[in-house]
């Protein structure tokens, strides 16, 4: 029964992998939430699929419209017991297909799946002055996209404010402070279009990360020092006419879209933590130590208005015992490939540099998701021979749910930890010894005459 449950998976990930939809599976009920209420749009849904010939469900196709994609940063789907399914991804006319594959074989099944997505939210108007809100626009679609036809389905649509400009009014529509809730609506179509638009107010952070450069140089001393070269601009609307400080500081109204500052939070181990610009050091920061983490409230030097740019280092040290393990000669260090820099952030691009100690040899890189590998180079700092090996990779749309631990493992002789010491030893003995040399030796040109006796 088993290994007929797999040639049944098997068959229907080929069939649906060549475009084959079956007729027969419908989508018994959909609850979507769409998430506005920052600078990012959350969705979830909850699907409940049904074989109406009461056969085996084993792969579902989940279709992301084509100009959605470049938006989409993150997806996961899980099952009824909340494990992850594992997809594939392909390209086809009605979009991008995320093929989601069923460890077993059911009549009904049930799909948990959210979405993560940047830069979905247009600012209308594109500028804006000191003095005025911000607003924005969302586009999606009422009903949910689906190759399968839906037999009841609901949207829920959560806004960060009240004020709201206008919505799309399908009905049964119907407001509710700053939520709005669409359907039920009955035996919708496969791909039926209904656009869904939102103009309301926004005043969340709309912060970019345009680059990020994160370093983590390894030592087996006991220490990893890690520094982030941050590049970073104000997404949202951009502001028109000149900025005045005097009507910031009077007016708390003014510049209700201006980021003043963002908690950043770092490991709980971080020490000797450092933040600072071209300028040099920014005292407009505070640190608190908390249970699990360090928690940094950073203030740029000037307010960032929309369109205006901030580039700043942060740098800190953590002890390599809780993020390095060793058996013998074999290493694996686990570090996170990036860290919460602010609530809902949005990374355009990170590079991650590791930097080993000298002598690492038979490197592999192991990340939770795919990564673009940098060729490996190697960097050079006092007392190095060779060289260190440095590993470089990057990844491009990044959110908070990309936080997860990559593994790196890596031989390493202890013996080689010796090498910098002889060489400092080795180095002082040889200047000791020159210098020694050069006392008992005499570099005079001359010897002075003894004076001759004179005779009486």
């Amino acid at each position: 029964m088993k290994l007929f449950s797999i040639v049944l998976i098997a068959i229907s990930a080929i069939a649906l992998t060549h475009g084959a939809i079956d007729a027969e599976v419908v989508n018994k009920n959909v609850e979507r939430t769409i998430d506005l209420t920052s600078q990012l749009v959350k969705t979830s849904y909850k699907i409940i699929l049904e074989h109406s010939a009461k056969k085996g469900i084993t792969a579902y196709s989940l279709v992301i419209p084509r100009n959605d994609r470049q938006h989409l940063a993150f997806i996961s789907a899980k099952d009824s017991s909340k494990k992850e399914l594992k997809y594939s991804e392909k390209e086809n006319s009605n979009g991008v297909e995320f093929l989601l594959t069923f460890p077993s074989a059911a009549p009904t099944q049930v799909v948990y799946v959210e979405t993560v997505s940047t830069k979905a939210l247009t600012p209308h108007p594109a500028k804006i002055t000191q003095s005025e809100k911000q607003l924005v626009r969302y586009f999606g679609s009422v009903y949910f996209y689906s190759p399968y036809k839906t037999l009841t389905q609901k949207t829920t649509v959560h806004l960060s404010s009240q004020s709201i400009e206008s919505y799309t009014q399908t009905k049964p529509v119907a407001v509710s402070g700053s939520t709005i809730s669409y359907g039920p609506f009955e035996n919708i179509e496969a791909f039926t279009p209904a656009e869904l638009v939102v103009h309301y107010e926004n005043h969340t952070p709309f912060l970019s990360v345009t680059r990020l450069e994160r370093t983590l140089e390894v030592s087996h001393w006991g220490n990893i020092a890690v520094t982030e070269n941050i590049d970073m601009v104000h997404s949202g609307a951009e502001l028109k006419g000149s900025f005045s400080r005097y009507e910031f500081q009077k007016d708390a109204r003014s510049g209700q879209a201006a980021v003043k500052s963002y908690k950043t939070m770092l490991p709980a181990s971080a020490t000797g933590v450092y933040y600072r610009d071209t300028n040099g050091n920014i005292s407009t920061s505070n640190m608190k130590v908390l249970r699990d983490s360090v928690e940094l409230d950073l203030r740029p030097r000037f307010p960032l208005f929309g369109g205006w740019r901030t580039f700043y280092t942060l740098g800190y040290n953590v002890p390599s015992f809780e993020y390095l393990f060793n058996s013998g000669e074999n290493f694996i260090l686990k570090m996170r490939i990036i860290d919460h820099i602010y609530d809902d952030m949005v990374v355009d691009e990170a590079t991650v540099k590791i930097i080993l100690p000298e002598g690492s040899t038979n490197i592999k890189l192991i990340t939770p998701y795919s990564v673009s590998r940098l060729p490996d180079s190697l960097h050079f700092t006092y007392l190095d021979t060779f060289g260190r090996p440095v590993i470089s990779f990057t990844k491009k749309n990044l959110v908070e749910n990309h936080i997860h631990d990559f593994n790196l493992k890596y031989n390493f002789s202890r013996i080689t930890m010796l090498q910098e010491p002889l060489l400092a030893v080795g180095f002082f003995f040889a200047l000791f010894v020159l210098v020694i040399i050069c006392l008992r030796l005499d570099f005079s040109i001359s010897k002075e005459k003894e004076p001759h006796a004179h005779k009486e």
